[in-house]
């Protein structure tokens, strides 16, 4: 069934050194190996997986593709920012940030993007 399958979020990237050098060195995930189409996969110690695959510039889309759920949002963005990850603010109806983090209900979120250009996110939860 595939509510027991593991996932893999593939995102597109043009510059697969830069991609690569960015998900293992920049964020930290472990490397998991190059396949033999040229892709390349990561994986959480939480078992997530995440894998760059080849693509032609323009591929990268400006919403959300990958969450990374975290228990203390200023910690983990004080540490990227210290990583050189630039945080994207929002100030539009319905969405405005903080200090990089917009408040929706009970969660907070803050989004960066990868050097691809793939918008990633930081999630919390603050009602459990």
């Amino acid at each position: 069934m595939l509510a027991n399958a593991p996932i893999t979020t593939i995102l597109p990237v043009t510059d697969m050194s830069r991609a690569t050098a960015f998900y293992r060195d920049t964020l930290g995930l472990q490397d998991a190996g190059e396949a033999p189409d040229g892709s390349h996969a990561f994986r959480t110690t939480a078992g997530g997986s995440v894998q760059l695959l080849p693509a032609e510039a323009g591929a990268q889309t400006k919403h959300t593709v990958l969450t990374f759920e975290v228990t203390d949002m200023p910690a983990e963005i004080a540490d990227l920012e210290s990583r050189n990850v630039a945080f994207l603010d929002y100030d539009e109806p319905g969405l405005r940030t903080v200090d990089h983090v917009a408040t929706l209900g009970d969660h907070r979120a803050a989004w960066f993007a990868d050097t691809e250009g793939n918008v990633l996110c930081l999630h919390e939860k603050t009602a459990r």
